[in-house]
């Protein structure tokens, strides 16, 4: 397996002459500890989408009954999130390209903060999809814009161990954000039985969610100021569009075409990748997505907050098995180099995906389906959890060498490529999250858990 022309990099074999001196210079503009803190601020932004889509869940209940509506009606939300976070990715991965980096985090969170704002204020269904098609769309490109980041400052053997630490913490946060809201929606509801007055109860109400969007919007102004007087420019000196625009103005703005970041997904190897890590991350979507219907129903776990620690393992999975991957990765690539006499070729890194594709992401979730059909009690339930942790590491396994590879073999265009990545994968997982409870209804836990493995076999191959 080869990458097509315009995707491989130049540096099939990876010089040793004053050129690859200059290659090593590009990526020691910034010290050890610099390069930790950019890791820290990009992950600390990447996992603010995580919370925003995560969070809303728990609390469509409270909207509902707050907005006199039906709960699939307000679950509208998460597919127009789904369809804003795939538009925005590609939109602020194409202009990073051209203004660079920071300045596309810098004007992605203002609208995130305007957003969380304009949910909170909502009062009527139509403001509430409106404020979160900003909301989220402010956010969209924490992960592609991240994931740019680290491809600008970490070299070739570098690399997967920085992608593997940026995407353990922002999975983590996918997971500890349900436990967050649905810890929040506890206690509010709490709150409300315990309160006699009808005003007081109503303020309760509307304080349930509102404010943890309030809380978002606080958030994202924080973080901006944090990128504003900490996170330098890390694009290519002479790479950025802007830089080649001969009479710049003040303010020079050139349309851009997102999609055309798609457009490299024409590539059959970065197609294939992206395709074999979507069927693997639907192991994880079909596990979490129904778990009050599966774990919370099979072991009688009725409590909010306890249905969102359920995704605990699955997070904690995800934290130790990135930077693991990502480690891994960096070490097949060394060791292949090595035997090749210096020779690299980008396709080496995916040996590192067949620990997690071939065994645990398969044998996870079809063990998960068995055991909630068949085994009750704690034992169930604390193997479940087993499965969860798992699964949450088995994934990392795949898609985080997977990331890695993208941002290898379209270096330059690392943000779009990693941009095309996810909003592709996320029309895959939406339809995977879309058919899980029916299918869960019609064939039962096991049966589809095992034709998910199935899947994430398939894509393995």
């Amino acid at each position: 397996m080869s990458t097509t022309p315009e995707m491989a990099s130049k540096e099939s074999t990876l010089p040793t002459t004053p050129d690859g001196a200059a290659h090593e210079t590009v990526y020691d503009r910034f010290t050890p500890g610099q390069k930790r803190w950019i890791v820290f601020v990009v992950s600390l932004a990447s996992v603010l989408p995580m919370f925003v889509s995560a969070t809303f869940v728990p609390s469509i209940p409270r909207i509902a009954k707050d907005f006199d509506s039906t709960h699939a009606a307000i679950s509208l939300s998460i597919s127009l999130s789904i369809f804003a976070a795939a538009v925005g990715t590609l939109v602020w991965a194409a202009y990073s390209s051209f203004y660079g980096r920071r300045l596309m985090y810098l004007c992605g969170m203002p609208l995130l903060c305007i957003g969380s704002c304009g949910v909170a204020i909502s009062t009527s269904l139509w403001t509430l999809l409106f404020w979160r098609f900003i909301q989220t769309f402010g956010c969209s490109g924490g992960i592609s814009l991240g994931a740019g980041v680290i491809g600008d400052i970490y070299k070739l053997e570098e690399r997967g161990t920085g992608i593997g630490i940026f995407f353990g913490a922002t999975l983590l946060g996918f997971a500890v954000a349900p436990f967050i809201g649905g810890a929040a929606s506890l206690l509010i509801s709490a709150f409300m039985k315990a309160d006699s007055g009808r005003e007081t109860g109503a303020a309760a109400q509307y304080w349930s969610w509102r404010n943890l969007h309030y809380s978002l919007a606080v958030w994202s102004l924080l973080e901006m100021l944090l990128i504003y007087f900490s996170l330098p420019e890390t694009s290519h000196p002479g790479t950025m569009g802007i830089e080649k625009v001969m009479s710049r103005r003040r303010f020079h703005i050139t349309w851009i075409n997102p999609l055309s970041s798609l457009w490299l997904l024409r590539s059959p190897n970065l197609f294939a990748t992206t395709l074999a890590s979507s069927l693997v991350l639907v192991t994880d979507s079909v596990l979490l997505v129904p778990i009050a219907y599966t774990i919370g129903v099979r072991y009688g776990i009725t409590n909010e907050a306890i249905i969102g620690a359920c995704f605990l393992p699955n997070g904690v999975g995800n934290f130790v098995g990135a930077p693991v991957a990502g480690r891994l990765s960096d070490i097949v690539v060394r060791k292949w180099r090595v035997r090749r006499e210096g020779v690299w070729y980008p396709e080496d890194r995916l040996r590192a995906t067949w620990i997690g594709g071939l065994c645990i992401v398969p044998i996870s979730i079809a063990a998960s389906g068995l055991l909630t059909t068949y085994v009750g009690g704690p034992t169930g339930l604390s193997l479940n959890l087993l499965c969860l942790f798992m699964n949450g590491m088995g994934v990392l396994f795949v898609t985080s060498p997977i990331a890695s590879y993208n941002v290898d073999v379209a270096h330059s265009r690392s943000a779009e490529i990693t941009a095309a990545y996810t909003a592709s994968r996320s029309l895959i997982l939406s339809a995977g999250a879309a058919l899980v409870i029916p299918s869960i209804e019609r064939i039962g836990v096991a049966w589809t858990y095992i034709i998910v493995a199935i899947l994430a076999l398939v894509g393995q191959g």
